[in-house]
């Protein structure tokens, strides 16, 4: 049973934590300068306002630091650690560039765009690092991502870090 839960739980939430954190930090230490300086592409924000310089930086951040605490008990994950930050930001980016270019506007809510767009981008990011967790690891991963991402946002949006609850 113990090995069970390593596999399917504890081992997957270890592995994507870098990503979960990285994915956290911008709303608690972001602010600031737009990412994209106020540019517009075909008229329309790149990222927008939300998406700032302070914001990037402090997920990176964030998520390098959470890779390597977790590399100091498990240095096998260091590398994928990183890689799911960087990814993480990246995936981010590209689901408010996606929204932007739709024309959509900033705080608009996305299904599974908003959820997911992060998760994925980052998995894809970790995986020529391997240690990937296992298909059922993954699809535990992905539920327990889209009940995280609502229910933090839900106590960020009450807390009145976050101006729209999704």
């Amino acid at each position: 049973m113990a090995d069970l839960l390593y596999a399917f739980l504890f081992y997957p939430i270890l592995f994507i934590l870098p990503a979960w954190i990285a994915n956290g930090a911008p709303v608690v230490f972001g602010g600031g300068a737009p990412l994209d300086f106020n540019k517009k592409l075909n008229g329309r924000p790149i990222f927008g306002k939300h998406k700032t310089i302070r914001g990037t930086v402090a997920g990176l951040l964030c998520g390098f630091l959470a890779a390597t605490a977790i590399s100091l008990f498990f240095p096998y994950l260091l590398a994928a650690g990183l890689a799911l930050s960087i990814g993480t930001i990246a995936g981010d980016l590209a689901g408010s560039f996606i929204k932007r270019q739709t024309g959509l506007k900033e705080g608009a809510s996305v299904m599974l765009l908003d959820q997911y767009s992060f998760f994925v981008v980052a998995l894809l990011f970790s995986l020529p690092f391997g240690n990937t967790p296992s298909i059922i690891g993954l699809v535990v991963l992905a539920v327990l991502t889209g009940v995280l991402h609502k229910g933090t946002n839900m106590l960020a949006h009450k807390a009145r870090i976050k101006q729209v609850p999704w």
